[in-house]
């Protein structure tokens, strides 16, 4: 014999009615019991008439009304013609009591929770009835059977606890009989007065387990709208995957855990008998689903086996110096809280014992702090205890498996990658069985929580990393064609699937759940005006995991606003060299933050474009080594310029050049004066340990004055006046038989930039195009300097640097 529960979404309507015919046919004439919720939505509309109705609202009327029409509509194509009016009968005569009921309501402008019972519990009575005159109509044999005859409670109204006893004599009794299908209401039974009671929302689960376990069933199939339980809830994990078989340990911890597949207390009945329990899907049910029992499959090594969470709960604290080794504090608590029947959710307690934390439900935080405050009135009065402490909007997360008994490094595992993700805990508990590993977070922090856990113990495939990219001119544009060339790659090579959450220039800015590389342009030009602050509030607001935020701008309100990402935990990856050489004192809080929030800062591009500069110190230093000396030509501008100003065409013309193929700023007059150059060896300078700030930096200029005033055009012709002055440089440099070359000089914590005279043995010599260089002199690379060398300049270049930072960050 088996037992099997059909959800409201499986009565919900007719087609899914058809779906319940075929799956229960299709098991005949196997003995089986048909336990079945109301139709989906029902309940909340009985009971939303019931509101009304105390308030002497007549929007009772019009819910019932539509209500009613909706079973009526089902029995149409559902029953022969000629069957209808016995069961539109039936149907009207249960709405007319709901409708006395809900008279009465309105005349005593009262809802209580016995009146609810009563109320709420008509759905499944329908429903049931509806399902059994179906089948009696299609020729089958059936029977119904009221629950409530069966299922004895006491009388705790809303949530009533059964009595065992009498409830299974009942069941055993009754079904001594041989009818092969039986239908029955789930959710609704009756106390020793015979007043209507309920098991919860949710409860027909647990009427077809009480019957199940009664009966030692063969099996109990839980019907619903889903192929079994998940890994975690596929609504917030695009990859959550079903779970096909798990013990009743861990689906019970699961189904606390906010599991909704399953009403929690469905497990124990069924358990005691060892009886297996199927999940499976009404609307796909030759899908295997999830089979419950008494071991999880043991050929399974998976450590978690699914990961869950409770919402709406509030932390209330219990603190005070006059706790500590005084017993009976904690009997005291717990007592105030079981008088006011506060369920207790999470438990805990810090050794030193000068604090008790207990997770309830927010709905009744208020009244267990009127509850504990009252019991502890005395210990307040006198300063040996707190009032007790209410922190709402939390919410716990959970990981369950029976494999991770014994293992080490989950918790360790589980915490890091929350931390990673800047999602705070409050507060921890796991049991001694190693089953569950529970945190408190933030609600706000929920959804992200339950992807960075699912990503880290079951993704195989890749982890998802967020992009907020600001700036998508030059650089910007070929960074959005590589990332779009190389998707493929970096999910089938590296495990990492790059998702563009965030856009921005400096007129549009959109943020979507994912814009498509290929598509990008399309997507900003129908954004919403551009706004720093707005676009960086929105890019935290959102809360996604893996966060990474590229800033390719030279805009310094852009900078301004790293340290409250990283303070987030949102990794940022920047081409704009305007933090990094700012005042030291900026400089060093965000590279204190990065620390603290062991998120990474990156901006390998902002000295030599593509080229693994910056990189290459830092492992130098993380190496043990010691930079003694720097020279570098630093600038792919000026290299350019001075590699191809030979005297046969005009200073400002070669220049021009240099900005039409893109290697300049947008004022050439940063470079051309030094000042780039100035910030890169600053940065340099810094990476390698030294304090440094821009006027410690000697610069050797070779532009003359007049050509910083005014506009860029201004500066191109004042350039042109002065071309003599920059033919008697370059003629000054060929009479030495030399090159001229800004170099960058660093030397025993000082700094220098300006125009040299390179001889052809020196290694800045055969520096060619657009090339940087850096020749670094360190403890270990002494004679012969550790040489970097190539492009330093160009938008393909830096993209590449700004790509190659992205993944760093990814994988950190």
């Amino acid at each position: 014999m088996i037992v099997l529960k059909f959800g409201g979404t499986s009565m919900g309507s007719k087609e899914s009615l058809q779906q319940v015919m075929d799956i229960i046919k299709q098991r005949l004439p196997e003995k089986m019991i048909v336990v079945v919720s109301a139709m989906s939505g029902i309940t909340d509309e009985l009971l939303n008439a019931g509101k009304f109705a105390a308030t002497q609202d007549d929007q009772w009327r019009e819910i019932l009304k539509k209500a009613e029409q909706r079973h009526l509509d089902t029995i149409t194509g559902m029953i022969p013609s000629g069957d209808q009016q016995g069961i539109s009968a039936i149907v009207k005569n249960i709405f007319s009591d709901i409708k006395d009921l809900c008279n009465g309501i309105a005349l005593l402008e009262e809802l209580t929770e016995k009146i609810k019972d009563k109320l709420a519990g008509y759905g499944e009575l329908l429903s049931s009835q509806l399902l059994q005159m179906i089948f009696k109509s299609n020729g089958f044999s059936s029977v119904w059977k009221d629950s409530r005859e069966l299922i004895i409670t006491n009388s705790n109204f809303g949530n009533a606890l059964v009595d065992f006893d009498a409830t299974n004599q009942r069941i055993v009794n009754y079904f001594k009989n041989d009818d092969a299908l039986t239908i029955m209401p789930g959710f609704v039974a009756r106390d020793h007065n015979g007043a209507t009671t309920t098991l919860g929302r949710g409860g027909s689960d647990f009427t077809a387990s009480i019957i199940a376990a009664a009966l030692n069933a063969d099996s109990l199939e839980i019907w619903t709208d889903v192929s079994g339980m998940m890994t975690a809830d596929p609504r917030w994990v695009p990859n959550a995957r079903i779970i096909p078989n798990i013990s009743y340990q861990e689906a019970m911890e699961l189904s606390h855990f906010g599991a909704k597949v399953i009403y929690p207390p469905t497990i124990q009945p069924v358990m005691n008998k060892n009886i297996p329990v199927w999940i499976k899907n009404t609307f796909r049910s030759a899908d295997h689903g999830t089979v419950i029992e008494n071991t999880g499959d043991v050929s399974d090594h998976t450590m978690v086996r699914g990961i869950s969470s409770i919402n709406e709960l509030a932390l209330v604290t219990l603190e005070g110096s006059g706790m500590v080794g005084i017993p009976g504090f904690s009997k005291r608590l717990f007592e105030a809280l079981a008088n006011e029947q506060i369920n207790v959710i999470l438990i805990t307690q810090g050794s030193s014992e000068h604090s008790i934390c207990v997770g309830i439900a927010t709905a009744q935080s208020s009244k267990a702090k009127e509850a504990v405050d009252k019991t502890f009135e005395y210990e307040i009065q006198t300063g040996k205890v707190q009032a007790l402490q209410v922190e709402p909007t939390l919410s716990i997360i959970a990981l369950v498996g029976d494999n991770m008994k014994n293992h080490t490094g989950i918790s360790g595992k589980m915490f890091a990658a929350l931390g990673r993700n800047g999602i705070n805990i409050r507060a921890i508990a796991q049991g001694s069985s190693e089953r569950n590993i529970s945190a408190v977070i933030g609600t706000k922090d929920v959804r992200k929580a339950v992807n960075v856990l699912h990503e880290e113990f079951f993704e195989t495939t890749y982890k998802q990393i967020n992009l907020f990219i600001t700036g998508v001119g030059n650089v910007g544009k070929k960074l959005m064609q590589q990332l779009y060339k190389q998707s493929a790659f970096l999910q089938n090579n590296l495990r990492l699937q790059i998702n563009i959450a965030g856009l921005s220039n400096s007129k549009k800015m959109v943020i979507k759940e994912s814009i498509a590389a290929d598509k990008w342009e399309i997507a900003l030009d129908e954004g919403e005006p551009a706004n720093v602050d707005e676009f960086v509030q929105k890019a935290i607001a959102v809360n996604l995991r893996n966060t990474i935020f590229v800033d390719i701008t030279a805009n310094e309100k852009v900078a301004a606003t790293y340290d409250k990402l990283i303070e987030k935990n949102i990794a940022v990856v920047a081409c704009n060299k305007i933090a990094a050489s700012s005042s030291y004192k900026n400089y060093k809080h965000l590279k204190d933050l990065t620390a603290e929030y062991n998120t990474p800062f990156l901006f390998e591009t902002n000295v030599g474009a593509g080229l693994p500069i910056i990189g290459t110190l830092n492992d130098l230093l993380r190496s043990g080594d010691n930079i003694r000396k720097m020279e570098a030509v630093l600038s792919g501008t000026l290299n350019f310029v001075f590699n191809n100003y030979d005297g046969t065409q005009k200073f400002a013309h070669v220049v021009k050049q240099a900005q039409d193929e893109g290697y300049t700023e947008p004022d050439p007059r940063l470079d051309l004066s030094g000042t780039d150059v100035m910030r890169k060896i600053m940065i340099l300078a810094r990476e390698a340990g030294t304090e440094m700030e821009m006027n410690d930096i000697s610069c050797n200029g070779f532009l003359p004055e007049s050509c910083f005033d005014g506009s860029v055009e201004d500066f191109y012709k004042e350039m042109e006046k002065h071309e003599s002055h920059f033919l008697s440089l370059l003629e000054a440099a060929k009479k030495e038989n030399c090159k001229l070359k800004f170099v960058a000089s660093f030397n025993e914590g000082k700094a220098s930039v300006g125009l040299q005279h390179i001889s052809p043995v020196h290694d800045l010599f055969h520096l060619y195009g657009k090339d940087n260089v850096v020749l670094f002199y360190t403890d270990r690379y002494t004679e012969q300097p550790l040489v970097v060398k190539g492009a330093g300049a160009g938008a393909e270049v830096t993209a590449s640097g700004v790509f190659a930072d992205i993944i760093r960050a990814a994988k950190m």
